[in-house]
């Protein structure tokens, strides 16, 4: 196979890497015999091949001349089936979204530093929102209600498997106690399986000599060297989820000295493990050749905290094994002291919240003050072809009359940073929430199965009803409030796509002249262009989730009155059940992705997008793909650009459009000569330059179109890509800037034919216009 390889690297080369869905190889090359000529199952270079005969068709595979080869990619985010497992891990990938969001302007380093801080104590809050779930779901529920003496799982039609802990110890509540933490302990060992195998296998790729740091964010390489932090993040909330399910298990026993001192134990583990996680060097990754080396008291802290969590763990189990005094208060409190929502954690909660809001609103001010005065003289002068000339009858491709809409507001979004800056903190309020959802929805699927859910307070015989607190209620009665949110902005949109639609029918009856068929695509180009609303829908329906939270937190603390009744009480069992519903949802859905490979690839869409940003500050998230896919394709381009005979032509569509700008930065300078991109259907400043500006913003793409000779295909029907610059480039001669190049989608037809078939984000690859531009590509000589 390698001989194979060396004999016909010289000569362009076409790299075509594609975007989201896992795209198979016979489709990204148009061929049906794709044959792997370099990598494995997983990730793997193919090009077209013919059993026999000599090839046809256009632009052939040519030794040494010309050949298309391709990168598939996707197995990484849907190959195997563990990703039933990632559903659940969506909020940890949410919260590594939201520090790559973050502003990061020159001159506020130190107020960045303290909110990545709270960004990375806020993820450990998310990992112990998610264990603490199944830690009060089996040690509270079952282990301390249901399996006590008369309660609902010691009844005759209570499941077996469960029933002979009330059997054997319904009076010794640490025992249960000690069994039942067996079942968070499992969830904690499966997080901590998954990322270590996902570690070793994606964050420890080497990567080959190429860009030396500095320069844009981007083309940094520690950005994609996250082997020494991910592991060190992976110990401490390993170690502070250990020590929850400690705390859970010794705390109703803290009136007696072996209690309070397990107790006290576990809760110091939880302490050291909040310090390690707000320290900048735990998580920091540093360039091997010019990075500062961390502290030397940083490993030896690691791995104390590393062996210290499952020791102190062991003891607490195995002491409530053997058994420990109950204190005053024994068995008659009918719920777990200890595990529910107190004081402490909610204003500890609220004050990340706020303070990260706060600072994020600092930095992305600080951020638009230093834009305003490094912005350069360009953009004052007027785009000349901010408004083209509409032909009467053009002859050729143009664009509409006035086009200030969609492609305008690209540009404006790609300028000004989506939800004013914040976005970083929207997005990390989405992750508390969706991990709110996921917890809550456990415990009412667990309260539901063994009994019956029910509110604190109630009859003085509890018979089969297991009490959950008054938060869990407050928190499910913002359910239904969510959910008329989200059916407001429904028909917000709906209203916004049907006015768009009306305004761009007349420009487009020009060209489609003046048949009907405008109408149809002007409603197309209208559903397309909402994705630029994507902030505002997100914005809202955070606003909505934030506000109901704040508010029936207050009323919890201060007492206000209990979701027991009226509308509170009728909202909180309709968001109970509905959460109970989205659990088995979710389970339905993991077990037909673990069947089902159609499926995994479809799901696996949420990742490729969430998952191209690096374990940064939650390192049991699903993994990051670039951290393996970057350094392949550098590699890669270096093999088959090796001599000044060779060309390669990387072609990324959609997602593999923002993998092949993460690339050429990486490359070494003296090799970029001798490469080139086409890109189609990119998000780069239709999504990533307004939510990641800090690298995707100006001077990103700035510096990839100093790089490398670029291209750029989009479509107005296109509901993900579209143009990445669009001021005039002076350079250009007054023409549009020279990497953009609009497609018409779908084409005018001609006399008496009907109207062709939409492509929306796909077949780029099909476009007349691609093999114009990578002719284009391949003839011109690269800028001095």
């Amino acid at each position: 196979m390698d001989g194979f390889i060396d004999r016909t690297c010289a000569g362009v080369t076409e790299l075509r890497v594609h975007g989201v869905s896992g795209t198979p190889p016979a489709g990204v090359l148009n061929h049906p015999h794709p044959r792997l000529v370099a990598g494995d199952g997983t990730t793997g270079f193919y090009r077209r091949w013919w059993t026999g005969g000599r090839p046809t068709g256009e632009h052939p595979d040519v030794p040494g001349v010309r050949r298309r080869e391709a990168y598939a990619w996707g197995n990484l985010t849907s190959g195997g089936r563990t990703i039933a497992l990632w559903l659940l891990l969506l909020p940890f990938s949410l919260a590594n979204l939201s520090y790559f969001m973050l502003p990061r302007p020159a001159g506020g380093t130190r107020l960045r530093h303290a909110t990545e801080a709270a960004q990375r104590l806020f993820a450990l809050l998310l990992t112990g929102t998610l264990v603490g779930a199944v830690t009060r779901a089996a040690v509270d529920l079952v282990g301390w209600q249901c399996t006590a003496a008369g309660r609902a799982c010691t009844l005759a039609m209570a499941p077996g498997w469960v029933r002979w802990l009330g059997t054997l110890w319904g009076a010794e509540p640490s025992k249960r106690l000690a069994v039942t933490a067996l079942v968070p302990l499992l969830l904690v060992v499966l997080l901590w399986w998954l990322a270590r195998r996902t570690w070793r296998r994606d964050e420890n790729t080497p990567a080959p000599p190429g860009a030396a740091p500095g320069g844009v964010l981007l083309a940094r390489p520690r950005l994609w060297r996250g082997g020494a932090p991910v592991w060190r993040l992976r110990v401490v909330h390993v170690a502070f989820s250990l020590a929850s399910i400690g705390v859970a298990v010794s705390a109703p026993f803290a009136e007696t000295f072996p209690g309070l001192a397990l107790t006290v134990a576990n809760a110091g583990v939880q302490l050291a493990a909040a310090v390690l996680a707000a320290l900048p060097w735990t998580a920091r990754r540093v360039d091997p050749r010019s990075g500062p080396r961390a502290p030397r008291w940083l490993t030896p802290s690691v791995h104390s905290l590393r062996v210290a969590a499952p020791l102190v763990f062991l003891a607490t189990v195995g002491a409530a094994l053997a058994g420990l005094p109950a204190g005053s208060a024994g068995t008659t409190l009918w719920q777990l002291p200890g595990v529910g929502i107190g004081t402490f954690q909610y204003a500890l909660t609220l004050a990340l919240g706020l303070f990260i809001l706060v600072s994020t609103c600092l930095l992305a001010r600080l951020d638009r003050q230093q834009a305003r005065r490094t912005a350069p003289d360009r953009l004052a002068e007027p785009a000349a072809t901010d408004k083209p000339d509409k032909p009467d009858k053009p002859t050729e491709p143009a664009e509409p009359e006035g086009r200030e809409g969609p492609e305008g507001r690209e540009a404006v979004a790609g300028e000004r940073p989506a939800m004013g800056g914040v976005a970083a903190w929207v997005v990390l309020m989405i992750a508390a929430g969706g991990a709110n959802v996921l917890a809550l929805g456990v415990l009412f699927c667990t309260a539901a199965f063994f009994g019956v859910p029910a509110m604190t307070g109630g009859p003085r015989s509890p018979g089969r009803r297991l009490f959950l607190d008054d938060p869990v209620w407050w928190t499910a009665a913002l359910v239904p409030l969510l959910v008329l949110g989200l059916a407001a902005v429904a028909v917000v949109l709906w209203l916004i796509r049907r006015a768009e639609a009306r305004r761009l029918a007349p420009e487009l009856k020009p060209y489609y002249l003046e048949r009907d068929d405008a109408e149809a695509v002007a409603r197309t180009w209208a559903l397309a262009s909402l994705t630029d609303r994507a902030g505002l829908v997100l914005g809202v329906l955070t606003g909505i989730g934030v506000a109901g939270s704040a508010a029936v937190g207050t009323i919890h603390q201060l007492r206000l009155f209990t979701p027991d009744g009226g509308l509170a009480g009728r909202a909180a069992s309709i968001g109970g059940w509905a959460l109970a519903a989205v659990i088995s949802g979710l389970a339905l859905l993991g077990r037909r992705t673990y069947r089902d490979p159609r499926l995994r690839r479809t799901i696996g869409v949420l990742w490729d997008v969430s998952t191209f940003w690096p374990r940064a500050i939650h390192p049991l998230a699903p993994p990051c793909y670039t951290e393996r896919v970057v350094p392949e394709l550098t590699a890669r381009i270096g093999t088959l650009a090796a001599t000044e005979r060779d060309q390669v032509v990387l072609s990324g569509h959609s997602q593999g459009s923002v993998i092949a700008a993460a690339v050429v930065l990486q490359l070494d300078p003296a090799l970029r000569g001798r490469v080139r991109m086409l890109t189609h259907g990119s998000p780069l400043r239709r999504l990533y330059a307004p939510f990641f500006p800090a690298y995707f913003g100006e001077p990103g793409p700035r510096a990839v179109r100093e790089a490398v000779t670029w291209c750029n295909l989009y479509r107005l029907s296109d509901p993900i890509g579209g143009a990445v610059f669009r001021r005039v480039d002076p350079l250009a001669g007054g023409r549009r800037d020279a990497v953009d190049r609009f497609c018409w989608d779908p084409p005018r037809p001609g006399p008496g034919e009907p109207l062709p078939e939409t492509r929306w984000h796909a077949d780029y690859w099909l476009e007349p216009s691609y093999g114009e531009a990578l002719n284009h590509l391949v003839t011109v000589k690269p800028a001095a």
